[in-house]
């Protein structure tokens, strides 16, 4: 619900901005003589989206190293938690065997 609160403002932002640039623009790419016509909010939005996505793509690229160091460290905490519980058992019996061992008060 939240969510919504925050992307709806957005959307009929993008809605009105589409609705009011419908004059043709000729997009063209200068060494290669490729044109293109289209209306002014498409082009836009189209050149905004795809530099939006190429630089969450960076983003994301940015965060494997931490990703990759974390998922090892989830490992190394792993291994780490067998060993605690293979010890409190080894301490566990060993005190168990202590106890055996104690005689009991005298009568």
């Amino acid at each position: 619900m939240f969510r919504w609160l925050l992307i709806a403002p957005l959307l009929i932002l993008v809605v009105l901005f589409a609705l009011s640039n419908t004059a043709p623009v000729s997009l063209t790419l200068w060494p290669l003589d490729l044109a293109w016509q289209a209306p002014l909010a498409v082009a836009v939005l189209v050149i905004a989206g795809f530099f939006f996505l190429l630089g969450a793509l960076i983003a994301w690229l940015s965060g494997l190293p931490a990703r990759r160091r974390a998922h090892q460290l989830e490992g190394v905490v792993r291994t780490l938690e067998r060993e605690l519980g293979g010890l409190r058992a080894k301490t566990e019996t060993e005190a168990e065997a202590r106890r055996q061992q104690l005689p009991g008060p005298a009568a």
